[in-house]
């Protein structure tokens, strides 16, 4: 735009010399003594309006360029911020998917955790079930123990069956000889306690665990402590 306006100007410019020189040319055919000092006055006010005209018009010029530089400063802040702003956008969405991440990871790991628990709930069940059919097995035999084999059972806390066989020891037919019974964690038979104590107690274990012969255990047991009682009355 700046450009096209100067063009204009130097064209105005080519104008009016060109007119003056007409009438100068003219002026000195016909009066050219007579009118020498006018036509300089007028040459020299023409300059001086063209030069004051061309003045303002470089004036006006600076100011639009002055104006160009600060629309162009003003426009490379606004992106320089629009940068930033596009910046920090970037980093907040980063964030946003990191913990995003998290919760699925510890979403991910609170199932498994609860999926564990189930599993080990469901054996703890099956254990308890397996150990509550055992107790009432004991104690649907022992009565039968009870009657033919002089055999006491008693229920013992910490879970635990206590055995009292009587009629062992001939010389004292009311003494006691005593077996504890428990199940383990393992859901297995385990001997807490025999008294007095029998050399064979960790075989009969053993033996009871293998065939899971109830009957046959508490039997061996009372074979026992009956070779123990004449073992020492020997």
């Amino acid at each position: 735009m700046g450009n096209a306006q100067a063009e204009d100007e130097v064209a105005l410019f080519e104008r009016d010399m060109k007119e003056f020189w007409i009438q100068f040319k003219i002026s000195y055919g016909t009066e050219q003594n007579n009118q020498t000092s006018a036509l300089r006055d007028l040459c020299k006010e023409t300059l001086e309006a063209l030069s004051e005209k061309w003045s303002k018009k470089l004036k006006e010029e600076d100011l639009m360029i002055d104006k160009i530089h600060e629309y162009n400063n003003e426009i490379l802040q606004q992106s320089k911020y629009v940068a930033e702003k596009e910046e920090q956008l970037t980093e907040i969405k980063s964030k946003l998917n990191q913990e995003e991440e998290q919760q699925k990871n510890l979403t991910d790991s609170i199932q498994e955790l609860k999926e564990e628990l189930m599993k080990k709930m469901e054996i703890k069940s099956s254990k308890n079930k397996a150990a509550k059919e055992k107790v009432e097995q004991v104690s649907k035999i022992k009565t039968l123990f009870k009657e033919n084999l002089g055999l006491e059972m008693r229920r013992i806390p910490d879970e635990q069956l206590q055995f009292i066989f009587r009629h062992i020891d001939h010389k004292d037919p009311d003494k006691p000889y005593m077996c504890t019974l428990s199940i383990n964690e393992q859901g297995d038979y385990e001997v807490t306690s025999c008294t007095p104590a029998l050399d064979c107690i960790a075989e009969l274990q053993l033996k009871l665990r293998e065939t899971n012969n109830f009957s046959a255990f508490v039997a061996n047991i009372r074979k026992a402590f009956t070779a123990l009682s004449y073992k020492q009355s020997a």
